[in-house]
């Protein structure tokens, strides 16, 4: 079961995107899509090859502008990228630096941020204890399993204290137990610190696990096809809440969604 911490409450948007598209090599990548993130909420995005999931956390991170539309944090314009908007990718063996251990990697986030360097020992041991890698300081990514090279990206984009993460399939190449120990790790932190997270996923159950909404996109071109409430209680648990007839129904709903938009697709 995940911490039983309160959770932050919602108020103003952090992330909006209003009427955004996207074009790439003249092909429409993303369509008149708008959406929002509320502070401290945690959005689940799904959807068929080809809606545009990864390209959504790209602009949102600021590494691609939309075509017309606009994008905002905190209801400014998002140009480029930010320090307040972490990244954790899928492969988290091109995250990390093989050269430097698992303390240096984390390290790395605060030499950016200019974090006073006679703080930086006593903080870097604060996160790697948060995401269950204390006795580990000194390894190498090599030296680490893969569930602990993703602990140790996720630890890395805690250490800018972003207020938003975005969540590129994180747990998509882990075995089905680290996968499941990382979401509750996830859940805890985002829990106690209050950051807004964005999160892809091609895992129904993880959407709804993670979620207090999930996205569905339809594809080419990517563009909202529904979008859920996921009011199931929190904290959550792995055996009793995926038990729960709402959790049940809620991905019936979206299997549905999916295997709709899949169909829409060859039509």
């Amino acid at each position: 079961m995940t911490d039983a911490v309160p959770r932050q409450a919602h108020g103003d948007p952090v992330i909006g995107m209003a009427d955004v598209s996207v074009t790439l090599g003249g092909r429409a990548i993303i369509e008149s899509l708008s959406l929002k993130v509320d502070a401290g909420e945690f959005v689940c995005l799904v959807g068929p090859s080809g809606s545009g999931k990864t390209t959504i956390l790209r602009l949102v991170a600021g590494l691609i502008l939309p075509a017309s539309g606009q994008v905002t944090y905190r209801q400014s314009p998002v140009t480029a990228p930010s320090s307040d908007i972490a990244f954790v990718f899928q492969d988290y063996t091109k995250a990390l630096l093989p050269w430097r251990t698992a303390a240096q990697n984390v390290a790395l986030a605060l030499e950016a941020r200019k974090y006073p360097r006679h703080a930086r020992a006593q903080f870097i041991e604060q996160l790697l204890h948060k995401v269950g890698l204390a006795d580990h300081a000194t390894k190498y990514p090599a030296e680490m399993s893969g569930g602990m090279q993703q602990r140790l990206q996720i630890a890395r984009c805690l250490a800018q204290e972003p207020s938003v993460m975005l969540m590129d399939e994180p747990f998509g190449a882990l075995d089905a137990m680290t996968r499941q120990s990382l979401q509750d790790e996830v859940l805890s932190i985002v829990a106690s610190t209050g950051t807004s997270v964005l999160f892809v996923t091609h895992d129904l159950e993880e959407a709804i696990y993670l979620g207090d909404r999930v996205i569905g996109l339809l594809a080419d071109p990517g563009r909202l096809g529904m979008e859920i409430a996921v009011e199931l209680p929190r904290p959550r648990d792995q055996l009793t809440t995926r038990e729960q007839p709402e959790f049940l129904r809620l991905r019936r709903q979206l299997f549905d969604f999916i295997q709709d938009a899949e169909r829409g697709r060859q039509h």
